[in-house]
C-alpha cells in the first residue's frame, strides 16, 4: 500500500497499461513536451516517445476524430481534453462516431477509446470553463461515464477503462489532482458500474461523486457531532449507474440527498432521484432533496462563484431538512 496523489495514480494507470499493451497511446494538447497541463503525463514522453505520447494542435474535433478512427482499426487511444469544457467542439465525434459505431456497423467495428481530462469547476476560470459536462454525455447510449473521487479508484477505473472495448469518458477534477490517498500495490482493474459506500450511516443517504464526495464526507463528520448519522454513497460510475447500492442504502436510512456540481435541470441528480422514488418510494420518510449549482452561468467573481457552487453549508442545511422530516 502506497500514498499517491490523484494525478500520480492516474499517471501510473496509463503507464502500466501502455507497458502491458503497445496498442495504447496518449494524445492531446500539451501531453508530451509540456508534461501535461496539470502534469498528469509528466515523464511519459521520455518513457514512450513521440509515437505513443502525441502532442496535438488546438483542434479537439480533429484529434478526437483521429482517436476514434484509430480505435476502430484496433488501437486503444487515450484522448486528453485539457478540460472537458473544450470537448464541446468535439461533441459530434463523441456522440455520433464513438458512441454509435458499434451499433451502426452491426458489431463489425468497436471503439475502445478513453476520453479523459478535468471536469466541472476549478477556481475563477469563468462561465465558459466551469461546465460539469458529465450530464451531457451520461445521456448518450453507447458511452460509459466515470467520475472517481479517490486515487485508488482513479487508478483501478482508468485501467478498466483502457481495457474496455467501448468508449469510456473519464471525468477527473482539477481540484482533486493533488489529493492524496492510499493505493494498493499491484492494483487490478476495478469493475465499471459499481458504487462504493465510503461512510456508513443510518439517518440519511448522501449520493454523490467526484469532488462532492469529499464535501459530503466533511458534512457527515460534522453532523456526527450532532448525533446525525449520514451514509455517503460515492457513485464512481454515472453510466452505468449502480442503482442497487443506492437503493439498498436508501432502504436502510429512509432519506436521500443527492449532491453534485452542474445545473439542477436534467442532471445526474435528477436521474438518481427518479430511480430512488420509483424503486424505494415506500421506504422514504422524506422527499428526495438535491444540492447542485445554482441555475445560472458560473460567475468569475470568487465570492459569487462560491455562492453558486454546492458547498458544505448548503449540504449541511439540506441533510438537516431531510432528517427533520418524519422525526417525532
Amino acid at each position: 500500500m502506497r500514498t499517491l496523489r490523484y494525478r500520480e495514480a492516474l499517471r501510473e494507470a496509463m503507464i502500466e497499461e501502455m507497458e502491458r499493451d503497445d496498442r495504447v497511446f496518449l494524445m492531446g494538447e500539451e501531453v508530451g513536451h509540456y508534461q501535461g497541463a496539470y502534469k498528469v503525463s509528466e515523464g511519459m514522453l521520455e518513457k514512450f516517445g513521440e509515437r505513443r505520447v502525441i502532442d496535438t494542435p488546438i483542434a479537439e474535433s480533429g484529434f478526437a476524430g483521429i482517436g476514434v478512427g484509430a480505435a476502430m482499426v484496433g488501437l486503444r487511444p487515450i484522448i486528453e481534453f485539457m478540460t472537458w469544457n473544450f470537448s464541446a467542439v468535439a461533441f459530434d465525434q463523441i456522440l455520433n462516431s464513438a458512441a454509435k459505431i458499434r451499433q451502426m456497423s452491426g458489431g463489425q467495428f468497436s471503439c475502445p477509446i478513453v476520453f479523459r481530462g478535468p471536469n466541472a469547476s476549478a477556481k475563477q476560470v469563468g462561465s465558459q470553463h466551469s461546465h460539469a459536462m458529465e450530464h451531457f454525455y451520461a445521456h448518450v447510449p453507447g458511452l460509459k461515464v466515470l467520475a472517481p473521487s479517490f486515487p485508488a479508484d482513479v487508478k483501478g477505473l482508468m485501467k478498466a477503462a483502457i481495457r474496455d472495448d467501448n468508449p469510456v469518458l473519464f471525468m477527473e477534477s482539477e481540484t482533486l489532482y493533488s489529493v492524496k490517498g492510499e493505493v494498493p500495490d499491484n492494483l487490478e482493474p476495478m469493475e465499471i458500474g459499481k458504487a462504493n459506500v465510503v461512510r456508513e450511516g443510518t439517518d440519511c443517504t448522501i449520493v454523490t461523486y467526484s469532488r462532492m464526495t469529499h464535501v459530503s464526507l466533511e458534512v457527515a463528520e460534522e453532523l456526527a457531532k450532532e448525533g446525525i448519522s449520514v451514509e455517503v454513497v460515492d457513485l464512481r460510475s454515472l453510466r452505468p449507474l449502480d442503482e442497487e447500492t443506492v437503493i439498498r442504502s436508501v432502504k436502510k436510512t429512509h432519506r436521500c440527498v443527492v449532491v453534485h456540481e452542474g445545473w439542477p435541470y436534467g442532471g445526474v441528480g435528477a436521474e438518481v432521484s427518479d430511480r430512488v422514488q420509483r424503486l424505494a418510494f415506500d421506504y422514504l420518510d422524506a422527499p428526495i432533496l438535491r444540492v447542485t449549482n445554482l441555475d445560472v452561468p458560473m460567475p468569475y467573481n470568487a465570492k459569487l462563484e462560491q455562492h453558486v457552487m454546492p458547498n458544505k453549508e448548503r449540504v449541511l442545511a439540506t441533510v438537516k431538512r431531510a432528517v427533520s422530516r418524519g422525526r417525532s
